[in-house]
């Protein structure tokens, strides 16, 4: 079983989201949203598909951040979520919520051996796609 396929995207704290956005878009050209940005890539094992990573700040004050000791949080991309989550338990590993599914993929967040927030994803990018397209900018 694949588990880890890819970083879904990076999250991290600042001061101030706008400004930051404002800034990367103003002088490294992120075509920035009210999440933040997208980078797409073509899947390795299927040339004709999307995926996507995620570019986000937050505020320092952020929920998303809640359990961890750091200020970001990787998410991973994943292989079946469900079986991934049955085989962590298993292990010993600290799963902070259940999983929530969305039209984009199904998510849950972990904590590693540092007490470092991590967020698994199983993602629909074929769904992601659609949502994507459909954001104005």
């Amino acid at each position: 079983m694949k588990k880890v396929t890819g970083i879904g995207g990076i999250f991290f704290k600042c001061k101030n989201p706008i400004e930051i956005k404002n800034w990367y878009k103003t002088h490294l050209g992120f075509d920035t949203d009210a999440y933040g940005t997208n980078f797409e890539w073509r899947q390795a094992d299927h040339p004709e598909q999307k995926g996507f990573s995620q570019w986000s700040p937050a505020t320092e004050q952020s929920e998303i951040f809640k359990d961890s000791k750091r200020d970001f949080i990787i998410n991973y991309r994943v292989e079946n979520l469900e079986k991934l989550v049955d085989q962590l338990a298993k292990e010993g590993v600290e799963i902070l919520d259940e999983i929530a599914a969305f039209e984009y993929g199904k998510f849950v967040h972990i904590l590693d051996m540092e007490g470092n927030k991590v967020e698994l994803w199983e993602a629909n990018d074929l769904e992601y796609d659609k949502i994507v397209e459909g954001r104005t900018k």
